[in-house]
């Protein structure tokens, strides 16, 4: 499956620790991010993570862009609702893709560990549902 991840600058830790304790499970996988989350993941995990351009700079529509043309699986986003800040991308625009474009989207750890347990036991074949052969 093509995962990306994101996140905002005060979650981008937490994303880190959570690719670090599922690092075996996201190694089977095709990874995208954008730039800076994806620098410190690969950087603390030794994934093979495919990086975009920063949030701000557009990583975030580049993502975007691969979900529209059915080219992303799921999408992880830790955004900070508490304290988004002006320069962080806002994360609407790819939670309404995909939800248009049927793609697993977490926003906590609780439902990306969810996502990830699906994923470890083959229970996220769903574009065999959507699309039957």
């Amino acid at each position: 499956m093509n995962i990306a991840i994101t996140a905002h600058d005060a979650k981008k830790e937490l994303m880190t620790q959570f690719c670090i304790a599922y690092c075996g499970i996201l190694s089977r996988h095709k990874l995208f991010a954008t730039g800076t989350t994806g620098k410190l993941v690969s950087d603390a995990t030794g994934l093979e993570i495919n990086c975009f351009l920063s949030g701000a700079q557009g990583g975030d529509q580049q993502i975007g862009a691969l979900i529209a043309c059915n080219e992303i699986d799921m999408l992880l986003i830790f955004g900070d609702p508490l304290s988004a800040k002006e320069n962080e991308p806002n994360p609407y625009g790819l939670l309404r893709l995909c939800d248009v474009h049927n793609v697993p989207v977490a926003t906590n750890i609780a439902t990306a560990e969810a996502l990830i347990h699906s994923l470890e036991r083959g229970d996220l074949d769903w574009r065999d549902i959507v699309n039957p052969k």
